[in-house]
């Protein structure tokens, strides 16, 4: 069952050459960032790309663990911090986002489409919304 709030707690590891993240709950999603914000900032980032993929995919989301079970886990350079993500914001971001397609038309009517200015993409949105049926604002 799809949540609205996910919050799990990310391990970050502070070295010179900046600052590694890892969700022991989550093995894969793992990130990175150059200070403590831009580290923060990444490891929200990854945890909303890898719970929407996990989410497309059916898999069982994970409850997380305690922050005692974390601890538990961490190697000594690591320190834990929570991550929550809200996600029907990323759901209709992601939703929403534009998919780059090829297609081929013959060249005569390419020629007549760029002479009279035609947005190709625009006219493909409408045709298909129109050839499904979908007749509501949503781009």
């Amino acid at each position: 069952m799809k949540k609205d709030v996910y919050r799990f707690w990310a391990l970050f590891d502070y070295a010179e050459e900046g600052i590694s993240v890892r969700f022991p709950d989550l093995p894969g999603c793992n990130t990175f960032g150059n200070t403590a914000e831009e580290a923060h900032a990444s490891a929200k980032e990854a945890l909303e790309g890898f719970i929407y993929v996990m989410e497309q995919d059916g898999d069982n989301i994970p409850e997380p663990s305690t922050l005692d079970d974390i601890l538990v886990q961490r190697e000594d350079s690591e320190a834990a911090c929570d991550v929550q993500i809200y996600m029907p914001v990323i759901r209709e971001a992601m939703e929403s986002k534009a998919v780059k397609k090829t297609l081929t038309v013959p060249k005569w009517l390419n020629d007549e489409a760029e002479k009279q200015h035609i947005n190709f993409s625009q006219v493909l949105h409408e045709g298909l919304k129109r050839s499904l049926g979908i007749n509501n604002h949503r781009s």
